[in-house]
């Protein structure tokens, strides 16, 4: 236990709010905005309600508004990811087919509908992927570039999977391949072995519940699980073999309104899969692996308790309450690595973690922000925040270091 004088210095010193953070935008939208993603050189793709796609080439000065994708004007994009200033993929939660995933290659003059939810009771989450130069076995011919990527939904009974014969609710896990030097894509069916517990889903808050480690390697925060999955072959000689692990995540739980909505990890950081020999054959360990992440959530409907609203891994392979919390819910949270420092937004603040999460101090608006710069955020790429009606904001660089 700490002794007095050291435990006074501490609180007051997480007591006193940071202040200067995020210079306000135009969007020229009023969409609520939760999806958004930096590409880097100034490049940066948003999303959200409406059917809105947003796009700066300039760090956010100008932010154009693309065209709706065809038949997505009622559609809520959750999720964005962009590959340079000419292409991006944007998805759409809803129930059924009102879950989607569009693709633009021409800087969002046009886009064009690849993939539909398959399963008519699903509802997807996130969608995580990234454009690579296409191999052997990909959708275009060698040397072309594609996009790889993975969709998580929410749990119900796979009809669309052919060799899925079980009736138990699993979460949706689907990887696809969309060409962007052809026009072809693929998307396999789901995972269908991530099974739920009752009353269990992930939140479509901020597309951060899923994280792609590796080639064929997923992390998901659901409900207050974090479920490591490595999809592989349960063969001999085969790269790997399919393994879980699930982690505990103390946050707020008790309705359907609490849980984890947000997850991230510090890059690079992950411990790598360790092979164990079983008759002759490297097989990947099912082990559960070390990383440094922070998670995030609470109950949105009771934003203002900053009860259950961390937790941290410090580097090991279980998560642990945060000692001071953020001073609310929190919809989303990142990593920048130029300060070492950990940022977690929500609808009634910002807040920091120098200390890989355990302890969190509130970001004030100071006298050159906007009264209410610190409050209203969705979801975070940095240096990007997002929010309803609109909101963009830009993190500026002496805002964590003050």
């Amino acid at each position: 236990m700490f002794r007095l004088p050291f435990l006074s210095t501490l609180l007051l010193l997480l007591s006193t709010a940071a202040s200067a953070q995020w210079t306000i935008q135009e969007s020229h939208s009023t969409a609520d905005l939760r999806g958004i993603h930096s590409v880097g050189n100034g490049v940066a793709w948003a999303s959200g309600t409406k059917g809105t796609v947003l796009r700066t080439t300039d760090g956010g000065v100008n932010w154009q508004s693309c065209s709706v994708p065809p038949g997505a004007e009622g559609l809520d994009f959750r999720g964005v990811q962009g590959f340079d200033g000419e292409s991006a993929i944007v998805m759409s939660a809803g129930t059924g087919d009102l879950s989607r995933l569009y693709k633009t290659t021409d800087g969002c003059k046009s886009w064009k509908l690849v993939f539909t939810n398959p399963d008519k009771d699903g509802f997807w989450d996130a969608v995580v992927a990234e454009a690579k130069a296409a191999g052997p076995g990909d959708v275009c011919k060698a040397g072309a570039k594609v996009i790889a990527g993975a969709i998580l939904g929410d749990p119900t009974v796979h009809k669309s999977n052919p060799q899925d014969k079980t009736t138990a609710p699993s979460f949706y896990l689907a990887d696809f391949e969309i060409g962007i030097g052809c026009s072809e894509e693929r998307l396999w069916p789901s995972a269908a072995s991530i099974f739920s517990i009752p009353d269990e889903g992930a939140f479509a808050a901020s597309n951060s519940v899923l994280l792609r480690i590796g080639p064929d390697t997923f992390w998901l925060a659901v409900g207050r699980r974090f479920i490591q999955y490595n999809r592989g072959f349960t063969v001999p000689s085969h790269y790997d073999a399919e393994n879980f692990c699930d982690i505990g995540i103390p946050l707020r739980s008790g309705s359907t309104s609490a849980g984890v909505f947000s997850v991230a990890i510090r890059p690079g950081s992950a411990e790598p899969l360790k092979s164990v020999k079983i008759g002759g054959f490297d097989w990947k360990a099912p082990r559960c692996r070390k990383a440094d992440m922070v998670a995030v959530g609470g109950d949105y409907k009771a934003m203002d308790d900053p009860q259950g609203t961390a937790a941290f891994t410090g580097g090991t392979a279980k998560f642990h309450a945060a000692q001071t919390p953020p001073h609310g819910y929190r919809s989303a949270v990142a990593y920048e690595a130029g300060t070492k420092t950990w940022i977690t937004v929500g609808p009634n603040g910002t807040d920091i973690s120098t200390d890989d999460g355990r302890n969190w101090r509130a970001l004030k608006a100071a006298p050159e922000d906007a009264a209410d710069a610190d409050r209203n955020w969705n979801a975070l790429s940095l240096p990007f925040v997002v929010g309803p009606k609109g909101r963009i904001g830009r993190l500026r660089s002496e805002a964590v270091t003050r």
